[in-house]
């Protein structure tokens, strides 16, 4: 396969990690979190990378691909994920792994349980199955809420969740700095030049660290890999779904999720994709995908 795009996917591993996920481009996320969290004041002025193994000690067991985990100069946290598949437990294993971040803060001997900001933040590349009625509301930030007062309870743990599909956008249309980053996005692999409603200075940056013209010969194959990964997960994805919805409609929607999930894993089994990855899109045991190859 010969790239003929001439910027890089976000949606693929190497291109999530090349433009969000280094040292050189650090001040491309804190652009990006800054437009995201819209904080009147404590805007992020430098990040730190951390180790993902701090994530939980089973974490390379059930990482998901695409992750990066950093602090700000305040010691908030930050969980940043791209995510291609929907799951049966997504929000569950979000909330899991956003208490090591909390964890993580505990202090020995005397200590009086001040905690600092945490912050777990998806951009999906899919719409949560309860939501696909609305195509209206596509930025989630979700936080513990007093269901008497209405009234935000408690301001240090934050969700933030990005469906991109419902972003529908064009560049005319586009109103904020932050209506911005999402249609790079949503569009970046699909542009040929920087759209003229994109003039910032980190734009120009980000622009110029995704054209692909300016890889080495190894960063052009790590990507092209990538993007057969991605594109080849995209269409097992879209195939096993499309099996899974007619034999759900036959057996009742509850059968027809498990139906579709193992008509994921079976379809990845025969594309020889790896039990990790079919366990982390399927949410299905190795015991159960190991009975499909029979």
């Amino acid at each position: 396969m010969r790239i003929k795009d001439k910027y890089i996917s976000p949606f693929t591993d190497f291109g999530f990690k090349k433009l969000f996920g280094t040292e050189l481009n650090k001040d491309i996320l804190m652009e990006f979190l800054n437009a995201l969290l819209k904080k009147d004041e404590g805007k992020i002025v430098d990040l730190t990378y951390l180790p993902l193994e701090q994530l939980g000690t089973i974490f390379d067991a059930r990482k998901a691909i695409f992750d990066i985990y950093c602090e700000n100069d305040k010691g908030e946290k930050f969980i940043v994920e791209l995510q291609k598949a929907s799951q049966n437990y997504f929000k569950d294993r979000s909330v899991y792994y956003s208490t090591f971040p909390i964890q993580q803060q505990a202090q020995k001997g005397k200590w009086d349980f001040k905690l600092k900001a945490v912050y777990t933040i998806g951009i999906l590349d899919f719409i949560f199955a309860e939501d696909h009625d609305d195509q209206e509301v596509f930025h989630h930030e979700v936080r513990l809420v007093d269901q008497s007062t209405q009234k935000v309870f408690y301001d240090k743990l934050t969700y933030i969740y990005l469906e991109m599909p419902k972003f529908k956008k064009t560049e005319e249309e586009l109103e904020t700095y932050f209506d911005k980053w999402l249609y790079v996005l949503r569009n970046l692999e699909d542009l040929t030049k920087r759209p003229a409603k994109l003039q910032e200075k980190i734009f120009a940056k980000l622009f110029e660290q995704a054209e692909i013209a300016n890889y080495s010969e190894q960063e052009y194959n790590e990507y092209e890999h990538s993007l057969k990964i991605y594109r080849d997960l995209n269409n097992v994805i879209e195939t096993a779904e499309t099996k899974g919805e007619k034999r759900g409609e036959a057996r009742g929607i509850a059968k027809g999720k498990a139906e579709k999930a193992k008509e994921i894993a079976r379809t990845m089994l025969e594309e020889g994709l790896a039990i990790e990855l079919i366990m982390k899109i399927t949410q299905l045991s190795k015991e159960e995908i190991e009975q499909l190859r029979n």
